[in-house]
């Protein structure tokens, strides 16, 4: 049944149908082109622009590999990080593959991120409630319910960037990105730069959120 939900769910998330019940096992092995990059335990890695996957849901994961194999994602000059994920989401051979690794990725545990320096958690909750949390929950578990990804225990580098690539138009602003546009208008809401840096310290503070 749980397999069956995924599916249903990809359905709804893609627009399109994987031509396979998700099979987790498999997942794990096509995970092992991930490693190099995300980590055996799907911590991603900062040097190399890597995110956390670990802790993020299956439909969140197989609707990005899919928008990086599509084309709605990854494709602007500026963004040279989306553009290696578009190669490696190149290799998983069509959409059963995808929802395969997503159903592994999606059970690993999550891990806390690295606190932020100086940052005002006040401010930065005051911010994130206001702005975020009504999508991506109180404490930035994220809302599957609303496609809206889990933000606690990502790297705060790669949250940073992401922020920015929305706002700047380098994701988020292909029509077919029906999520993406939604958080590139509210990539506007915090109204300078140190509001953001407060944001992601109280995302930080959050732990994994499990």
């Amino acid at each position: 049944m749980k397999r069956l939900c995924l599916v249903l769910s990809l359905l709804v998330a893609t627009g399109v149908a994987p031509i396979a019940v998700a099979d987790a096992a498999r997942g794990k092995a096509l995970y092992a082109g991930c490693v190099a990059c995300h980590g055996d335990s799907g911590a991603g890695n900062d040097a190399l622009q890597a995110p956390a996957l670990a802790g993020l849901d299956a439909v969140y994961l197989a609707r990005q590999l899919h928008n990086f194999k599509a084309g709605i994602r990854g494709t602007d000059a500026a963004d040279t990080a989306g553009a290696q994920m578009r190669a490696s989401a190149a290799l998983l051979a069509d959409e059963a593959a995808m929802a395969d690794v997503a159903a592994y990725i999606a059970s690993l545990a999550p891990v806390p991120a690295a606190p932020v320096a100086g940052a005002d958690l006040r401010n930065g909750s005051n911010h994130y409630q206001a702005s975020c949390g009504a999508c991506h929950g109180g404490r930035a578990e994220g809302n599957a319910a609303l496609f809206s990804p889990r933000l606690a225990g990502q790297n705060t580098a790669y949250l940073k960037r992401q922020y920015l690539n929305f706002r700047e138009g380098l994701r988020g602003a292909h029509p077919d990105d029906k999520y993406g546009r939604q958080m590139k208008v509210m990539s506007a809401a915090l109204p300078a730069a140190k509001d953001l840096d407060d944001v992601l310290g109280f995302i930080a503070a959050q732990g994994a959120a499990e």
